[in-house]
Parts: structure tokens; sequence; C-alpha cells
């Protein structure tokens, strides 16, 4: 079921919002302090393409300690990304959302547009895993 849910994800908008993630990476590449962004936006861009089957869960949730990611230093990375990129990428989300919330049919997607919203605003410290 997963596998229809994100065939009809990414025709409707998944190619779009994926394809603006790895367009951030790629900016955040260009500087050498970047590098961790862009390829944390590659990792989330891949996911916003399929994201049924697939869940964000905080990385100390995962391992059960924190690090350089899951503290202050997350933080702060989180406050940069959050001026340079997340802003523009959670509203892309949320305009998406409202897009697909307009149909009955949509409200999964649009939901699966918030996940990824609250992901843009603040993805450092958090890892994308399975849902099996």
């Amino acid at each position: 079921m997963s596998f229809i849910g994100n065939v009809i994800w990414f025709v409707c908008g998944g190619l779009l919002m994926g394809l603006s993630w790895w367009l951030a990476g790629l900016l955040a590449f260009v500087s050498i302090i970047g590098i961790p962004w862009g390829r944390a936006c590659f990792v989330i861009g891949s996911f916003s393409f399929w994201p049924f089957g697939r869940d964000i869960i905080d990385r100390a949730q995962l391992s059960g300690q924190h690090d350089i990611g899951t503290g202050l230093l997350g933080t702060l990375g989180n406050i940069i990304w959050f001026v340079l990129f997340g802003l523009w990428l959670a509203i892309g989300h949320l305009m998406s959302a409202l897009a697909c919330f307009v149909t009955i049919i949509g409200i999964p997607f649009g939901l699966q547009h918030i996940k990824l919203a609250v992901l843009a605003v603040a993805p450092i410290g958090k890892t994308i895993v399975d849902k099996r």
C-alpha cells in the first residue's frame, strides 16, 4: 500500500519538493561549512520523494544517547538552518499541504507535507527510519 501512496505522492507534489530539498543541498555545498547540511538535504530530499513507509525520529531516541547534533550545537545549527533554508522549505511544504487538503483524497498527502514542514524547520538531530 505504501508503494501506491509513494507513486501518487511522487506525481502529485513529491517530485517538486524533493527537488527543492536537493537544490538547498547544492546551495549548502557551495561553502565547506555547509557540507553537513547539504548531505542532510539530499537524504531528506530522498525521503521527500518517497515518504510513505518511513518515519522521522530523534537520533537520541534511536540510539538512546545524545550526540553533537542533539545538544546545544544541534540547536545552534538548526537556528542557522532555519534562517538560510528552513523557512523557505517549510513554506513550500505548507503551501503544498494546503493544495492537498482541498480534496479528501489529498488529506494523507497534506499530512505528509506537514510532517516534512516540521522537519524543514529543525532537521538537525533527526533521522529517517523504516516503519517496519
